[in-house]
């Protein structure tokens, strides 16, 4: 959940906080900044996400591409993802993130970035990553983009997962190749899926 501007989900009331809805952290609150667009990702999605991602999020290694109030991260976290690296541009935002991770004592287990994301996907990743979140601002435009990025530069292990979330419509953005889709729902004016990288260039 980014920072950045959206469209239709602005128009609700953005909460101050957002809780965490399972694992070991479940019922714990997120801080959210009065961030203009900064639109959590809804409770019921969250979970359809981390249902799907069951089998595979303990010991994972995930990137969390926008940030926002790092609910996507902290919720990997919860279940027992072992590390987490957010990226966030607003420099608010960031420290509110950096806040949490402190009062949550996940500082060890979380690593965030104050940074453009798609500037930052243009170095070479130290590891891929096992799992991805992405959901960006819904009218940037940015999934495409993004989702190249990755698929180029190496960023998602063979097998690894990549959550995608947009604006419906216009729906969900084609994929790279070698990326296929594991699940596709919808909830309302958002749709939402779950990719798996089948190959790596």
């Amino acid at each position: 959940m980014y920072s950045g501007l959206t469209s239709v989900a602005t128009r609700r009331a953005r909460p101050h906080q957002v809780r965490i809805i399972s694992g070991r952290l479940r019922g714990r609150r997120l801080m959210v900044q009065d961030h203009p667009g900064l639109r959590p990702t809804a409770d019921r999605i969250r979970e359809t996400l981390f249902n799907w991602l069951a089998p595979v999020i303990t010991g994972s290694r995930c990137l969390d591409g926008f940030a926002g109030s790092g609910a996507l991260g902290f919720e990997a976290l919860s279940r027992d993802a072992a590390q987490v690296v957010m990226c966030e541009q607003s420099a608010a935002v960031a420290r509110q993130l950096r806040t949490t991770a402190a009062a949550l004592d996940l500082t060890a287990a979380v690593t965030i970035h104050c940074v453009d994301t798609l500037r930052w996907l243009t170095q070479v990743p130290d590891l891929p990553y096992n799992i991805v979140l992405l959901d960006p601002p819904f009218n940037a435009d940015l999934l495409p983009r993004t989702c190249e990025a990755l698929a180029t530069g190496g960023w998602v292990t063979a097998g690894g997962y990549v959550y995608l979330e947009s604006a419906n419509p216009p729906g969900l953005p084609p994929l790279p190749h070698g990326w296929e889709w594991w699940r596709q729902q919808r909830a309302g004016q958002v749709a939402f899926g779950l990719a798996v990288v089948t190959a790596v260039d």
